[in-house]
């Protein structure tokens, strides 16, 4: 990219894993020679760009980036290049540009990604246990040693899933599932060579086992594809288990005493993708329909089994098996949320497109050989499609490679239906196109939207869905939250309660005493001190409607609210939000203290006996 193309990024979406920004007003420092090691090592960031002469002024919530210029453009470059050769355990050779502008003269420059078995690249001066760093978000942070022994392992070349597994043998494959595949293979391809291989040139024919320097043994994505059950709780009791679960309302719980319906599964893939399948199926809500004849009934699947079958093949064929933590997948009230831990190497806006990249090479090979996947790199637009075909809206996705998460959401509600026509008539002041208008609803089940989500959704590069959810925010429809990478948009009490500030004359209508805060409304709501100014009519609705099992995003909501009003005690908020003292500050004011969507009253001291609360100010 060029200099405009990477300003307009940093811009509009701020650093990113892949920008960062620097003043150079005095040299280039440390902290660029740390930016340098962290591009170099990232796995298949592809490198990324460094901005000198660019500073950062405006709030957290809307940052801007001015160009200042760098002094003596030519010198610097000389020291870039030079430092990016003798600091480090390789020379680096960076891509340097000045680019002139009005208010001085400013650098890019381009640091690509290492070879693999080049990594890791440190500082030499600081050793590699404190000199070799890695980019995750927008932040250079120094390599653990798991981070370090996951590049030096990439040197070999070889997918986690090809790994040899000491403590396994030939016994641990499970006949089951090799008959399975057998069974499913010969339905595509009745004439495939490998039908006619006993079970064991099979399984070394699919890579399941491999001879090495005089021993046989299997491969790890041999025992997740065809293990035993035995061997997979004895191997992998985590990276094998899936956990599928039923939650009531829209928000995780974690309240003790609400349950949801749990299904563990821990069994090979050929096996279990069916099985699980087919029991997500039995719990999605069917919708009448008539056949062609208009005579005969049919009841489909409100998602189509296509896109639960991809969506639950991706987690398990693209996840990252070296972490140990199962694939969750998670139905709530109006979604279904597929989680399992690997952030796409495939960039987002590629993401169904044809062309596969994979982590696991021999899990892929054997789901796309009995058609459990789509053909390489068409799963996502496979799901787009058929989401569209029954006017839903298409899969959600999330990959953070901060976190090394991936999230594939299903909304099963009908886009643009009648109730929806009703509540976007409330905003028809504001004009909102069909991608706002869409956008809204999205925001509106899920609770929130990035731009990521944003691009997938309608299509479009970053600059123009960033553009877009800035209108939707200065609105006042979405409220940003974040920086960076992980900004996303929530909706604000406008969005929530449109009725209550569309204007119509008649809301407030026989109940002056709320819009004014008089103490009989305060004496509705408990605990509200007395002293504390009045409450907006829309917040004291919200509030005289939310009970115990409000979703968290909710409560978060009117924490925010009230305490950007004025200070309040932890025992006042339990008794306005009707929770436990101990609950509430544990889920939520702790969280959102660390988060620094609150702060402390008495910062120095976090047991001060009037300790209280209140909004951070940005």
């Amino acid at each position: 990219m060029d200099f405009d193309e990477v300003f307009n990024l940093l811009q509009n979406s701020d650093e990113t894993d892949r920008i960062e920004a620097k003043s150079a007003a005095h040299g280039i420092g440390k902290s660029f020679l740390e930016t340098v090691s962290s591009f170099s090592n990232e796995p298949d960031l592809g490198g990324g760009y460094i901005l000198l002469g660019v500073v950062r002024e405006g709030d957290a919530r809307s940052p801007k980036y001015l160009v200042t210029g760098v002094a003596s453009p030519d010198q610097l470059q000389n020291d870039i290049a030079s430092q990016c050769k003798q600091c480090f355990n390789i020379p680096i050779r960076p891509i340097l540009k000045a680019v002139p502008h009005p208010q001085g003269c400013a650098l890019l420059v381009y640091v690509p990604e290492a070879n693999a078995h080049e990594k890791p690249v440190f500082i030499k001066a600081k050793g590699v246990d404190e000199g070799a760093f890695r980019r995750i978000g927008p932040s250079d942070q120094v390599c653990t040693r798991e981070d370090l022994d996951l590049l030096y392992q990439l040197r070999s070349k070889r997918n986690y899933d090809e790994t040899l597994i000491e403590d396994a043998s030939l016994a641990d494959f499970e006949v089951q599932a090799i008959n399975l595949y057998r069974f499913e293979r010969e339905k595509i391809k009745p004439d495939a060579p490998e039908l006619r291989y006993s079970n064991e040139d099979l399984l070394k024919s699919l890579r399941a086992f491999r001879t090495e320097k005089g021993m046989t043994l299997p491969t790890v994505g041999g025992i997740l594809l065809f293990g035993t059950q035995a061997a997979l709780k004895r191997l992998f009791p985590m990276k094998s288990r899936i956990d599928y679960m039923l939650v009531e309302g829209r928000e995780w719980i974690t309240d003790s005493d609400r349950r949801y319906t749990a299904l563990e599964m821990c069994e090979p893939l050929v096996t279990g993708i069916p099985r699980l399948t087919q029991q997500i199926m039995a719990d999605i809500p069917q919708v009448f329909a008539l056949e062609d004849d208009h005579l005969r009934r049919k009841d489909n699947p409100l998602i189509p089994r296509k896109v639960v079958r991809e969506a639950l093949v991706n987690a398990l064929m693209h996840r990252d098996y070296r972490v140990s933590s199962p694939v969750q997948i998670i139905r709530y009230a109006n979604r279904t949320e597929f989680r399992n831990s690997g952030y796409s190497l495939k960039p987002q806006e590629q993401l169904g497109l044809p062309g596969s990249i994979t982590r696991n090479e021999i899990l892929a090979q054997v789901l796309h050989d009995i058609h459990y996947a789509e053909a390489k790199g068409t799963g996502v637009g496979t799901m787009r499609e058929e989401m569209r075909k029954v006017n839903l809206s298409v899969p959600l996705i999330e990959s953070d490679r901060s976190s090394n998460l991936f999230v594939l959401t299903l909304l099963p509600h009908h886009l643009f239906n009648q109730r929806d026509v009703e509540w976007l008539a409330s905003f028809k002041e504001y004009n909102l196109t069909d991608e706002e208008a869409r956008t809204l609803i999205i925001v509106r089940e899920k609770g929130a939207i990035s731009n990521a989500e944003y691009r997938t959704i309608h299509a479009v590069d970053t600059l123009t869905a960033s553009s877009h959810l800035r209108r939707l925010r200065d609105l006042g429809l979405l409220e940003q939250k974040g920086r960076g990478n992980a900004t996303f948009y929530v909706p604000t009490i406008r969005l929530v309660t449109p009725d209550i500030t569309s204007g119509t004359p008649d809301i407030t209508s026989g109940t002056p005493d709320i819009t004014n805060g008089t103490p009989d409304i305060k004496a509705q709501i408990r605990g509200i001190p007395a002293e504390f100014p009045p409450l907006p009519v829309e917040l004291i609705k919200i509030l005289q409607t939310t009970g115990k099992k409000a979703p968290a995003k909710k409560v978060k909501f009117i924490i925010t609210q009230l305490c950007a009003i004025g200070p309040l005690k932890l025992p006042e908020l339990a008794e306005i939000l009707q929770r436990k003292p101990d609950h509430l500050r544990k889920r939520y004011l702790s969280k959102m203290v660390q988060n620094e969507e609150l702060e402390y009253l008495f910062p120095e001291s976090s047991n001060h006996p009037q300790q209280a609360y209140r909004a951070k100010k940005l």
